[in-house]
């Protein structure tokens, strides 16, 4: 199944097939005359363009047709003779004729800002109401207070030694 439909591929690929250079099949300086066959460009290609389209690892896309390893070697090999670039620039071009490219026309700007609170009836929702600082909410939705502020709950009394038998092991509560 092909990754993009066939009037979007074949006239991309008749562009970058004219500025690859011609290859032979076999390695014609390989000492016995013969080796393993090249791998079309075209299924390299083709590859090429399923990793760009669906944002996957070489490993991935390799099959018996194609491993991972020529994939890589060879956009390795067309980044060094800058067909990439040169295929960059004829679709700019080619988009220019058809639709208009008017870059000194273009005006960019760009902000990186917090995103506002949202507001209803004029108070702010990151806090629910009657809820102070530092509260959370449970996973059964009801708030939970640090101990320190709940209303009407004091930390647990402590105890302390008597004043009157400090050597012993007396201890009194102490409400403080």
């Amino acid at each position: 199944m092909p990754v993009l439909p066939s009037r979007l591929t074949e006239p991309l690929w008749d562009q970058f097939a004219a500025l690859l250079p011609k290859r032979p099949t076999f390695d014609p300086a390989h000492p016995l005359g013969c080796h393993r066959r090249r791998i079309s460009e075209r299924i390299v290609f083709d590859k090429l363009l399923q990793i760009l389209r669906c944002g996957c690892s070489y490993e991935a896309i390799a099959d018996s047709t194609c491993s991972a390893t020529t994939i890589r070697n060879r956009r390795d090999e067309w980044i060094s003779l800058g067909v990439f670039s040169r295929l960059k620039q004829i679709a700019l071009d080619a988009y220019d004729r058809v639709v208009g490219l008017v870059l000194d026309q273009i005006s960019v700007d760009g902000a990186i800002t917090k995103a506002p609170r949202r507001r209803r009836s004029g108070r702010t929702l990151t806090r629910r109401p009657g809820q102070t600082g530092y509260e959370t909410v449970g996973h059964d939705r009801r708030l939970r207070h640090p101990a320190r502020s709940r209303p009407g709950r004091r930390q647990p009394s402590r105890l302390a030694t008597s004043g009157t038998n400090s050597g012993s092991l007396e201890r009194t509560w102490s409400t403080s």
